[in-house]
């Protein structure tokens, strides 16, 4: 019997963009009645060969009842979804509920049969797999948790999306036909291969932007000046690989040309496909400009506009409504707002931004989501880094603007397989989807160095960033991203900094650093340094301000050689008076000891020596010949010349030699050795270096999840949803959370109610001395600072005299909130927390028990789940972690024991995220084993994990 169509809403929460294989966009939503035009149309441009592999037969058109068949879905056993360009079906699939003679059914049944339709223009490019994808979600979410597809053997690409899915499978043949059938629970080989397809695909749409074959300039002025012209001046001066063109709809009849370029009216005019489009005209000419673009087949978008999410409400409306017709042609768009894209490659020379001059091409990859900030580290690069030298240039550069739809991760996923980028350098005010940037941001970590600067950490995020809401302080999230191997910096010195030492030194082996130069008290300053960043310096060795180049040469190859060294520090002053050493001859001998032995990094410390700096850079440039046809480097006088951009001012630290760089190419491999104006920079760089390389160490053996044999996850579950049954969140009561906790292997001492002195005698008699009396009023809660604790208590008398002391103090009982406590055993107090953020995930919390603790800010965090391996890091990565072992001659805490705690903990929210917030405060961590004193569990139905789910793009 035919089901009303209208059985349930249209489930708008359905509809998602996403990004195909090849990097272009598709929109999937679920079909409706009203979709029967474009269902005859989409099936017409279906070739005979595809038609019979969906219907095992000859089908060259679709009757009237096969499409009302089609486009009459009741949203919960027949379901229908297509993906769409241009507002055009490109593919189709759909699922029928079946019962288990295979005939149509409803729920319960949980089982489904499952048919998809690729137009043939179109495969290849990922459709399929992205709708089973979501097929599969809104199945899941309407009870069915298993597909049925019967398939032609010959129909190998339907097959092969199938069996490359990734779920739990088996398959059969009858009858001539491939019947498989699959579970659609996510498995761990099903989201590997989700997030595989997620990055090919990110990262294919990010190298279609950087890297097109034709750019079109639109709204390039008639008269020199503005924003659209310099752009198109900036890319033809780069000496852009591809094709150029000039659009702007107010040209004169006959114009064919515009400062050399070809020259249109409209896009649409163009003769040959156009693959970038940068948009610099008004806001409200910009819908105008997406059609046409859209229409002639562009590829992507760079939106230098304003006037979008960063004016306020309407701009923010302008901006969704951009983002949501761009992406109905399949394009993806860099900004609004954005201050441009640069490709240094030689293949390709883009310089589709407002700085007049393409950087140096070298091994960076620079994202800015500030337009200010972007301009500030290129001239800084330029400069060799305001105060670094050491030529090294960038790769790709992507100022996103509003990044209203390309972000930070899109570009994380492109560079973390760019072959012409080493290091990666971030300066973000927002981050969108933490969960997400952790996750990619610990991949990319494993390859290549990433460093990050945030902006905007004490204020909300800039109007034109959407950011999910997070309840972690910054602090919280800065750990977070350092355990996913990301170096967290606090400036944009530091930035550029740690970006050049690491994009031409090798990781330093340990933290042991030589120190040697010809200067005792530079020495010193340096020695001083690297002890307060954590590192082990070696005294250091004073070469006299009569030091030669040899004698350098011979102290650095030394040092080198040592094996009790893994990296050097050179300090070096002017030297005055016949036959000191020169500039150039100097950085020769500092960077030939330094080629002999090239596992080890080299930084040095100048004072104002401009001439070894550019002797340095000298030694092993990237900086392009002037005569090769490319670029040579800009003055700071001349660059950033392009209307409404600011020229930066040099950096204040900026040293004279960082103007110029010498016109010299890099022998293969070459190592740059960076140099710094203070040894706290140098030694800044090389702390975090050092931070870096040890975790690229752990993160090779990560550790595991251990298993328990003693946690009970089934009864946990079942206790868990009767809770839940009397509402949608709730604290539970002491005994509740004792014997919640306790099916995790976590016991907790139990707290007798004390409301009268003689109910404080009967608990005491039942828990047995000695015990303890505290007030948990909540002033007066967790802070034995206050005196609302009495410790120790060996009989009634004295039960009775703390009691009466503790009211006389604090007021009635009824203020107080009197419990009664067995005594444990004496050790340092600990607390342990476990909270689940909507946008960052789950998270456990580990530091110190007390107000000094907690004013400090010494607190510890790691994504759950925890290893054990983590979880012995978590331990000893406080600030007063050493109370733990043993400080000042006391007796060493069972850590073993503390460690385990975490770990079931970290189990328990992770088996069960349902329990969304859980404190242990205070366990007390004695010589052998532990007590938790106090415990609280917060139950409520968890947030919604957007990464267990079909892969989309953000929502607009």
């Amino acid at each position: 019997m035919q089901t009303s169509p209208d059985r349930h809403e249209y489930p708008a929460h359905w509809e998602a963009d996403v990004v195909l294989r090849d990097g272009g966009t598709a929109r999937i939503r679920p079909i409706t009645v009203d979709d029967a035009d474009r269902l005859v149309s989409f099936y017409e441009q279906v070739s005979d060969e595809s038609k019979y592999y969906r219907f095992f037969a000859p089908y060259p058109r679709l009757s009237a009842k096969d499409v009302h068949r089609f486009t009459h879905h009741d949203f919960v056993d027949r379901v229908g979804l297509a993906a769409t360009v241009g507002g055009e079906f490109i593919a189709t699939v759909r699922y029928d509920r079946i019962g288990a003679d295979g005939t149509p059914a409803s729920a319960p049944a949980d089982e489904a049969e499952v048919a998809f339709l690729v137009q043939d223009a179109h495969q290849g490019r990922g459709v399929a797999s992205a709708l089973l994808e979501h097929i599969g979600a809104v199945a899941r979410e309407r009870g069915i948790r298993r597909f049925a597809a019967e398939v032609l053997p010959a129909n190998t690409k339907m097959i092969k999306v199938f069996t490359d899915a990734g779920y739990t499978q088996k398959r059969s043949f009858e009858d001539g036909v491939v019947r498989l059938e699959f579970d659609l629970e996510p498995t761990d080989r099903s989201l590997a291969v989700q997030y595989a397809r997620e990055h090919r695909a990110e990262a294919r749409s990010v190298q279609r932007l950087l890297a097109p074959g034709s750019v079109a300039v639109i709204g390039a002025g008639r008269t020199p000046g503005g924003v659209g012209r310099s752009v198109l001046g900036n890319i033809r001066d780069a000496g852009f690989t591809g094709r150029l063109y000039a659009v702007n709809k107010a040209l004169p009849d006959g114009q064919k040309e515009l400062d050399g370029v070809p020259a249109h009216r409209s896009v649409r005019d163009i003769d040959g496909p156009v693959d970038l489009a940068v948009v610099a005209v008004p806001a409200e000419q910009v819908t105008e400009v997406v059609t046409e673009c859209g229409e002639h087949g562009v590829q992507g978008l760079v939106v230098v506009s304003a006037g979008y999410a960063e004016s306020g409400h309407e701009g923010r409306e302008r901006q969704r409504a951009l983002v949501r017709h761009a992406r109905t042609y399949g394009m993806r768009i860099i900004g609004p707002n954005a201050f441009g894209i640069i490709n240094t490659s030689p293949r390709v020379r883009l310089n589709a931004s407002l700085a007049p001059e393409v950087p140096r091409p070298g091994r960076i990859g620079l994202f800015a989501q500030s337009g200010a900030i972007g301009i500030a580290l290129l001239s800084r690069l330029h400069r060799r880094g305001g105060g670094v030298t050491g030529v090294t240039g960038v790769s790709t550069f992507v100022s996103s603007g509003n990044r209203a739809d390309v972000s930070g991760n899109d570009v994380l996923q492109y560079w973390y397989e760019d072959p012409d980028t080493d290091v990666v350098l971030m300066y973000l005010e927002s981050i969108g989807n933490p969960r997400k940037f952790t996750r990619l941001a610990r991949r990319t970590a494993a390859a290549k160095p990433l460093v990050v600067v945030q902006g905007a950490r004490h204020a909300a995020a800039p109007q034109g960033h959407a950011v999910r809401a997070t309840r972690l302080p910054h602090e919280t999230v800065s750990a977070l991203l350092r355990q996913a191997g990301v170096i967290r910096v606090d400036t944009i010195t530091e930035l550029v900094d740690a970006g050049l030492l690491l994009a031409r030194q090798p990781l330093p082996p340990g933290p042991r650093v030589a120190i040697l130069g010809n200067s005792e008290s530079l020495g010193l300053l340096t020695y001083d340094a690297c002890l307060a960043e954590g590192l082990r310096p070696h005294p250091p060795q004073d070469l006299t301000t009569a030091a030669s180049a040899a004698d350098f040469h011979a102290a650095l190859s030394r040092a080198l050689a040592d094996d009790r060294c893994d990296a050097v520090v050179v300090t070096a002053i002017p030297a005055v008076g016949e036959g000191s050493v020169g500039d150039a001859a100097l950085a020769e001998a500092l960077r030939s000891a330094s080629a002999a032995a090239p596992g080890k990094p080299v930084l040095v410390v100048h004072v104002e020596l401009g001439g070894l700096a550019e002797a340095l850079s000298a030694a092993a440039s990237t900086a392009p010949q002037t005569g090769s046809g490319e670029t040579p480097p800009s003055t700071p006088d001349r660059a950033y010349r392009a209307e409404g951009v600011h020229q930066p001012q040099s950096a204040p630290d900026a040293t004279p030699a960082e103007d110029h760089l010498p016109a010299t190419d890099a022998p293969e491999g070459a190592h740059l050795i960076p140099a710094y104006p203070a040894a706290e920079r140098a030694v800044r760089a090389l702390g975090q270096a050092v931070a870096y390389a040890q975790w690229r160490r752990d993160a090779a053996d990560p550790g595991k999840v251990p298993e328990y044999e003693d946690i009970d996850e089934k009864g946990a579950a079942a206790l868990i949803d009767g809770l839940l049954a009397r509402g949608q969140g709730l604290t539970l009561g002491t005994e509740e959370t004792c014997d919640l906790l306790g099916h995790y292997g976590v016991q907790v001492h139990r707290a007798l109610p004390a409301p009268t002195p003689d109910a404080a005698a009967e608990a005491a008699r039942t828990l047995g001395y000695p015990v303890a009396l505290k007030a948990t009023a909540p002033h007066l809660r967790h802070r034995a600072d206050l005196g609302g604790v009495r410790l120790d208590l060996a009989d009634e008398d004295q039960l009775r005299r703390s009691y009466a002391e503790l009211t006389e103090l604090f007021g009635a009982p009824e203020e107080l909130r009197p419990v009664v406590q067995r005594m444990a055993p004496r050790g340092v107090d600990v607390v342990v927390r476990a909270v689940i953020d909507p946008a960052a995930g789950a998270v456990l919390s580990f530091g110190l028990a007390g107000a000094a603790s907690q004013l400090l800010g010494d607190t510890a965090h790691r994504l759950i789940p925890v290893t054990d391996r983590e979880a012995g890091s978590l331990v000893r990565s406080i600030r007063t972690a050493p109370l733990l072992f043993g400080w000042r001659g006391s007796a060493p805490a069972d850590t073993r024991a503390l460690e385990e705690l975490l770990l079931r903990v970290s189990r328990l929210v992770d088996d069960h995220p349902e329990v969304v917030a859980v404190t242990l405060e205070p366990v007390v961590v004695a010589s052998h084993g532990l007590s938790v004193l106090g415990a609280s569990v917060r139950l409520a139905p968890p947030p919604a994990r957007d990464d267990l789910g079909p892969r989309t793009l953000p929502a607009y």
